[in-house]
């Protein structure tokens, strides 16, 4: 550093300084905790703090003060972040952009999306869709980290996942609903997804395994989730330490689960997270043209619709969200995707919702499928969208600590 404290420029960095050095770096900067730091890397603690120590090996000097009770840049760290982020942002901005040119994210979703595609075609043979929906959540994992655990959450089977770090204060949960058109999916398979929400949320997440129409139609899955919910109050979780999030048709169960809530004079949960949400059953939201091979198309999903309700009212509030009064629901947040079919009922669902007073959080991603968070391993948009959420639980629970303190 010269006398006027401008830093003079050094030679050439070391080869062997890597990406993943400087992600390491900038994360650990950002939340000046190598626990927090290493949930938001899917790292495990001792390989970041492996990271660290070889970048600052590499470059010759300490970048953090260590303390047993706070972390801190030193001056050499926060020259280095400086320049970190900013480099950092612009190689995922144009990687991001390169792949988008190229396709080749769109055709890997493509590809992994086909077996469930040419499945749902078929119709009646749902089976052939089951399966085809657990080998597409077969080909990831959960994060590293991630304790699972069978549970009978309220006489229903359930996974509860937990990430190695959690938030501070009382219990907290996720209850995860997972999607699949109402006619498949499973806690098992939803594990990767929950568990990247769990780790990013540093809240523990149940998935339940709920009943699946065509044998159990409605209501016998709402049914599942209240008995679910009711038993996180029963093991002493408060409701404003619950999020509920789902995802597709998940999601519609959620907006069924909340409006049932407040029909049964139950307390309704602390926020809840709305991912693709399919919630017009009716099939009356007009959806835009599309030829995307990675969509949820709409005569699939009025089948599907129709095995749910299995001649059940369409009318019927508990799964009319769009035509219901929404007052005094908790704050949502919705995610869409700017090519999904089912984008333009997120839009209305958001437009109904503020209408009837609630408070309500939207993010369009630019991404040419229905549910993208499945692909958050590899998905930039995906990623993203899993630490929006993380934020969204975290951010619920901050507001609920300082009600309290108050």
């Amino acid at each position: 550093m010269n006398e006027d404290g401008t830093v003079l420029p050094l030679t050439s960095a070391p080869d062997a300084i890597e990406l993943r050095h400087l992600r390491a770096f900038v994360a650990v900067a950002g939340e000046l905790n190598f626990s927090r730091a290493a949930q938001r890397l899917f790292l495990s603690q001792p390989a970041l703090s492996r990271q660290i120590r070889t970048l600052e090996r590499l470059i010759g000097c300490d970048l953090f003060r260590r303390s047993t009770q706070r972390v801190e840049l030193t001056l050499a760290g926060e020259a280095l972040l400086a320049r970190a982020r900013p480099l950092l942002t612009e190689l995922d901005d144009a990687i991001t952009t390169t792949r988008s040119v190229g396709g080749e994210l769109d055709g890997r979703m493509a590809r992994l999306w086909a077996p469930w595609t040419d499945a749902s075609g078929e119709a009646g043979n749902l089976e052939t869709v089951r399966a085809a929906t657990e080998e597409l959540h077969g080909r990831f994992a959960p994060p590293d980290g991630i304790a699972t655990a069978p549970v009978l959450a309220g006489g229903t089977s359930a996974l509860r996942l937990t990430p190695a770090t959690l938030q501070d204060g009382p219990p907290a949960s996720i209850l995860y609903v997972h999607g699949g058109g109402h006619v498949a999916g499973s806690a098992f398979g939803y594990r990767h997804l929950a568990g990247a929400i769990a780790a990013a949320a540093r809240t523990p997440a149940l998935v339940v395994d709920y009943r699946l129409a065509p044998e159990h139609p409605y209501p016998a899955g709402l049914h599942d989730l209240l008995a679910a919910y009711g038993w996180l109050l029963d093991s002493g979780v408060a409701p404003d330490r619950i999020t509920i999030a789902g995802d597709s048709s998940g999601a519609g169960l959620v907006m069924s689960l909340l409006l049932a809530l407040g029909a049964h004079d139950l307390p309704r949960p602390a926020g809840a997270a709305l991912l693709c949400p399919w919630v017009d059953l009716t099939g009356k939201t007009q959806r835009p043209p599309s030829e995307s091979p990675i969509l949820f198309r709409p005569e699939v999903a009025r089948r599907y619709a129709e095995a749910y309700l299995n001649g059940h009212p369409e009318d019927d509030p508990l799964v009319d969200p769009l035509r219901t009064n929404l007052s005094g629901l908790p704050p949502l947040l919705i995610h869409a995707a700017s090519g999904d079919s089912v984008q333009p009922e997120a839009h209305l669902l958001a437009e109904h919702a503020r209408a009837c007073g609630v408070d309500v959080t939207t993010a369009v991603h630019p991404v040419a499928t229905h549910t993208f968070h499945l692909f958050w391993s590899f998905l930039p948009e995906a990623a993203s969208a899993v630490d929006q959420i993380g934020k969204f639980v975290r951010d619920r629970t901050a507001t609920t600590d300082r009600t309290a303190e108050a």
